[in-house]
């Protein structure tokens, strides 16, 4: 009989001990891929708030705006421009940015602010300001309205929490908040009458401008409320504007959103006499992994003259890839633990298989079966168990990531508030489906060949007069 049909006939003649093998290398894979998936989802929702929300994939800007970002660096925004970078392949479209700084002034408040020129209507291809407009803000006054109202404990003591937060979706409310589902048709009707919030959005010629949730917290901010910008102009003027607030807008990033004022491009031109010049352009495209985009700015960058500079999310978000990666090496020490753990489960496993089988060793010996096959066939043995664990482990896996990826978790209530005192949006989100599959399966394919080796090695060395007494 073939070694890998004999191995194939010994799993399953202990079914016991070959599922509880097969086990040990299942919940290995399992977790694995389970907590690999969720960390780098986790990180790539990290990233994408940033990207969406300011700096988009890829932006044309003047050669020396990034390093020293004055109105004097910027460019001209050209037809001819537009056509060159818009006629590649990837290129879908252009997002006019003029971005600067400015001193904002409310009453006896004042703060340094990034100004950001946007287009109403093209932004909406990146952070689409108007679905971020503040509709819900739980202010002390609104506070005490809804305690009157007799809500359930749990909201009463969650209200607290949260106090003077703003929500841009009813759904992010409710799931600070802990609502139940048996209490949300119920309870949201209060919430639109006592902390909605009525806020608008400006098209591309209007005056006014919008500001960020907890700027506007600080200077005391509403909308039809005034806010002064002074700064410095193009070519030395001095840029001072008077603007209506139109909208409060909530940023994911807590950076961000305690320091931006958004203007329409036009009105950014005006107030620092820098009409037709942008400071930058943001790339909006079609494939945006990072092969195609590292092609792209291949491509484009032989084309576009010396001024311009093209930037790539990764270099003008330096500081949190490396913060990032940095914690991403701690995640792969985390993982390295899990390893171990798993190593020592397996083995552990292989040991005591090994173990219960020596007086079969034995006698399989005795009545003439050569050490060499019969560790052949232990070999096989330990493959078939390893590959049924690991696919096993994948199967189980799959549907965890892909309702996972589709249902990211979302922390409410103390953990909610701890997450957003720390600066991150408290949600852990999964990564689709990728090449750390692969990588998770073959580490534990490894550690299985390695841990064969004990089987092996006793099998060679055994003496069969013991093995027999065993």
């Amino acid at each position: 009989m073939k070694n890998y049909k004999m191995a194939w006939r010994n799993l399953w003649r202990n079914r016991r001990r070959t599922l509880i093998t097969a086990a040990s290398v299942f919940f290995a894979v399992f977790f694995a891929l389970v907590m690999r998936s969720l960390q780098l989802g986790t990180y790539d929702r990290m990233y994408k708030n940033i990207i969406e929300s300011y700096s988009g994939y890829v932006q044309v800007q003047d050669e020396d705006f990034w390093e020293n970002k004055i109105v004097d660096n910027v460019f001209e925004e050209s037809n001819e421009l537009k056509q060159l970078i818009t006629n590649d392949e990837n290129v879908e479209g252009l997002i006019p940015r003029f971005e600067s700084f400015a001193l904002a002034s409310s009453g006896s408040r004042s703060k340094g602010v990034m100004v950001m020129g946007i287009d109403p209507e093209k932004e909406k291809l990146l952070s689409d300001v108007e679905e971020k407009l503040v509709r819900y803000r739980l202010t002390e006054e609104a506070i005490n309205s809804l305690k009157s109202e007799n809500l359930p404990g749990y909201i009463t003591k969650n209200l607290e929490l949260f106090r003077n937060n703003s929500y841009a979706s009813s759904g992010r409310l409710q799931l600070d908040l802990g609502m139940k589902e048996d209490d949300i048709e119920e309870l949201m009707p209060l919430f639109e009458k006592h902390a909605s919030v009525n806020n608008g959005y400006f098209s591309k010629g209007d005056k006014s401008v919008l500001a960020g949730d907890r700027l506007s917290q600080y200077l005391g901010l509403e909308r039809g409320d005034t806010i002064i910008l002074l700064g410095q102009g193009y070519h030395g003027h001095t840029a001072a504007g008077k603007y209506a607030i139109e909208g409060i807008v909530k940023i994911p990033n807590p950076e961000i959103d305690n320091k931006i004022v958004y203007l329409p491009v036009s009105t950014s031109q005006q107030l620092y006499y820098a009409n037709n010049m942008l400071t930058s352009m943001v790339l909006h495209l079609d494939d945006t992994g990072d092969d195609e985009l590292q092609a792209t700015i291949g491509r484009l960058d032989k084309k576009l003259d010396e001024r311009y500079r093209l930037m790539d999310w990764k270099e003008m978000n330096g500081t949190l890839v490396q913060q990032l990666e940095a914690d991403n090496k701690s995640g792969m020490i985390m993982i390295g633990i899990l390893y171990l753990v798993i190593a020592f489960g397996v083995f552990g496993t292989v040991l005591m298989m090994t173990a219960e089988r020596r007086r079969e060793f034995g006698v399989l010996v005795a009545i003439g079966m050569q050490k060499t096959r019969m560790a052949a066939v232990m070999v096989y043995e330990m493959l078939y168990i390893g590959l049924i664990g690991i696919l096993a482990g994948v199967g189980a896996s799959i549907p965890v990531i892909i309702y996972g990826y589709h249902n990211p978790i979302h922390f409410s209530a103390s953990l909610a508030k701890a997450f957003e005192e720390y600066g991150f949006e408290p949600v852990m989100a999964f990564q689709w489906i990728d090449s750390y599959f692969i990588y998770q399966s073959l580490v534990v394919a490894i550690i299985v060949l390695i841990a064969v080796i004990y089987p092996v090695v006793k099998i060679r060395k055994m003496k069969e007069v013991n093995a027999l007494r065993a």
